[in-house]
């Protein structure tokens, strides 16, 4: 007997069949298919043909690959018993349900004991397909690995894209030839991670971020993860993503598989970020008030470090809010004994040292200077040298041998004592001001992976959330070391790197809109001479590339000339004129023709208005700037093109172009078309083009 199902969007339609009761297999994913398609032709006409040297069958790519079918790669599942015995999975299907877009299989191998279930969700507005795989045993069981939903892979694509980092560089992608065998990623840091971002992207032949077909995966989880993109001998590829391996040393009976979320694109990998940047601020994100703007940060960060001296502070303050900031962060510095990294982390009482009086006279004068005030946290983490340490030591993570980061260890979030000591001194600290932020930090990795910890964080997370609902969080990880959509449910925005160069920033911004909006990514505009990269950089590029996401300042203001003052001030109010349509407006990459360009276009939805900002990251081979093509125009509508910075060119820009003198009415075929050719410039600028629909 052949059982078929379909779920459909607009966009793309997904079939999944099964033969003989076994566990169902992706028959197709991509182009939305016909109402009348017959499932069952289909699946007969994707069976393989067999030959010399092989099987008499070919074993399924299921949607949980069961080594004991005989299944020539990467299972989807590896379980042991309590004794150490493996078990070995054939699962019978059981029952299915439907619930509007939803469907959920339920398979059981009656003889182990064991029930799986995979569900399949697909959103007919954001088009992107969230699956969920889960266990459940009768008996306790070790498990290994356990795979979200497997997926195929499209055999007519080329590469894949995947994505690695560092701290002060997150979101470097990486493009790896397909070939036989498995392209493997495991990060066992015990948070999402700098360094393994938990994204894959696989374009069709051709594709760019434009044009042609691409499918996308992220796994909504922000623990240790796993990675598994495997070319079989026979030529078929699978995607495996899951939970690093070892993370649960006790037998359990009950295993879920983080959300794993998926959308596929026939107009390049911008149709694969739309998806996610609309899922995400949408469906994902809860918003404390979400007809609240975005308000301009300013965190005191990189002006004071841990000098906090009330009166300075307040001047900041004033100058923060004369250049347009609409939030104040104190961050790092006010608590405990904290004069350095290296004592006090987790005692979590205002200092009465720096703050004799408590916080209030410094939110008093913050709210008087019409900006509301958040605060900074790093709840997961204790400095040995901590009055918390030297009550409860038997409250950290790991040993006593284990190699310090930052002079810290992490607490262990599994333990229900360390959450409610956590809760009620954040509570205390949240209760006792008028405070609608928290800068949530985690500034060191774990010394081993640990499944539970990251299920502690979030438990202690919904709590206060819970308590707290007005109050807004960032999730920060040494900038960029916790980005997921597991965080972002219960977190509004993200740190997407301690770097504030621009230079730096531009291109992490540019890789990392194929998954974030700019509504939950913050971008500040940083020093001159930047404290992590040394580089000096122009107050213009600054300005605008941190316009480029959720605006904010983390300097000294007191550093800044009048000029540059000015000029900050009116990128600021260029931001928050337009941040009511920017919020919503989707990121598109642009594909440049001169590979020193990295721009974007965000489109307003509906389209009636766009902004471009065209980056020049170094010298271009040419002399004279190329054309650069703008997407997702109507070509038959005419658009008023303007360059926001005109004033910006430089003397040795000599041409009389006409953009550089006033705004131009083009149509959306000359744009996508052959694009626009702006003025030359020096490396590190931006230009910045306003497009109006008429």
């Amino acid at each position: 007997m052949i059982r078929c199902w379909r779920l459909d969007c607009s966009r793309q339609t997904l079939v999944l069949g099964s033969k003989r009761d076994r566990l169902a297999e992706v028959l197709y994913w991509g182009p939305r298919l016909s109402d009348g398609e017959d499932l069952e032709a289909m699946f007969q006409a994707g069976r393989l043909d067999v030959t010399g040297g092989m099987l008499d069958e070919n074993p399924e790519l299921s949607i949980c690959p069961e080594a004991t079918r005989t299944f020539p790669g990467q299972p989807g599942m590896i379980l042991q018993r309590r004794d150490g015995t493996p078990i070995l999975p054939k699962f019978c299907y059981v029952d299915e349900a439907r619930d509007g877009d939803a469907l959920t299989l339920t398979y059981r191998d009656e003889g182990h004991g064991l029930t799986y279930s995979a569900r399949f969700e697909i959103d007919p507005v954001t088009h992107v397909l969230t699956a969920y795989a889960q266990l459940d045993t009768d008996e306790p069981v070790h498990l290994h690995w356990l795979a979200s939903p497997v997926m195929p892979a499209p055999q007519h694509a080329d590469e894949m894209i995947d994505f690695s980092g560092r701290w002060c560089g997150e979101f470097q992608m990486n493009h790896t030839p397909w070939s036989a065998g498995i392209r493997f990623r495991e990060n066992r840091s015990g948070r999402t991670g700098h360094e393994h971002f938990p994204g894959l992207i696989i374009p069709a032949r051709g594709a760019t971020n434009a044009r042609g077909e691409a499918w996308a995966f992220h796994l909504g989880w922000s623990g240790g993860h796993r990675m598994v993109a495997e070319e079989l001998p026979d030529g078929r590829r699978q995607v495996q993503f899951g939970l690093a391996t070892g993370l649960m040393s006790e037998p359990l009976t009950h295993f879920p598989a983080p959300p794993l979320y998926m959308t596929y694109s026939d107009d390049g990998l911008n149709g694969c970020a739309v998806a996610f940047q609309r899922h995400l601020r949408d469906r994902i994100v809860t918003w404390p008030d979400p007809n609240r703007p975005r308000p301009v940060h300013y965190n005191c960060w990189e002006a004071v470090y841990f000098d906090h001296k009330l009166d300075e502070l307040k001047k900041i303050a004033t100058m923060a809010a004369d250049l347009g900031a609409e939030r104040f962060v104190l961050d790092d510095g006010w608590f405990g004994n904290r004069d350095d990294d290296t004592q006090a982390l987790s005692d979590w009482e205002v200092d009465p040292r720096k703050y004799p009086d408590g916080l209030g006279p410094l939110i008093d004068h913050v709210h008087a200077e019409a900006m509301s005030f958040g605060i900074w946290f790093e709840p997961e983490m204790i400095n040995p040298n901590s009055n918390l340490f030297r009550a409860h030591p038997d409250w950290v993570l790991g040993g006593e041998d284990q190699i310090m980061g930052r002079q810290q260890m992490a607490l262990n979030m599994a333990l229900p004592e360390v959450r409610d000591f956590l809760f009620d001194r954040i509570s205390a600290v949240l209760a006792d001001n008028a405070i609608d932020y928290v800068k949530w930090d985690h500034n060191r990795v774990l010394p081993f992976p640990d499944q539970a910890q990251t299920r502690g964080s979030y438990d202690l997370i919904d709590r206060l959330r819970a308590a707290f609902p007005a109050v807004e969080i960032e999730s920060c990880a040494s900038g960029g070391g916790r980005i997921d959509f597991g965080i972002l449910s219960r977190t509004q925005r993200v740190w997407l790197s301690d770097s504030n160069d621009a230079l730096e920033r531009l291109r992490m911004q540019h890789n990392a809109a194929l998954f974030l909006p700019l509504s939950v990514t913050g971008s500040h505009v940083g020093p001159r001479h930047c404290h992590t990269s040394g580089r000096v950089t122009d107050i213009r590029f600054r300005a605008w590339v941190a316009a480029q996401r959720h605006m904010g300042f983390e300097m000294d203001p007191r550093e800044l000339t009048g000029d540059e003052a000015n000029v900050l001030r009116q990128v600021t109010s260029w931001w928050k004129a337009n941040r009511a349509w920017l919020e919503k407006a989707d990121i598109l990459r642009l594909d440049s023709a001169d590979p020193a360009i990295v721009a974007e276009q965000q489109l307003e939805w509906g389209g009636g208005r766009f902004v471009v900002f065209a980056g020049k990251a170094e010298t271009s081979a040419q002399i004279a700037p190329r054309p650069l093509r703008f997407t997702r125009l109507s070509p038959e509508a005419m658009y008023r093109i303007d360059l926001v910075n005109r004033a910006d060119a430089h003397p040795l820009s000599r041409g009389d172009q006409a953009i550089k003198i006033a705004p131009l009415t083009l149509s959306g075929a000359y744009l996508t078309n052959h694009g626009l050719t702006l003025p030359w410039s020096f490396p590190e600028t931006m230009w910045v083009i306003e497009g109006t629909r008429l």
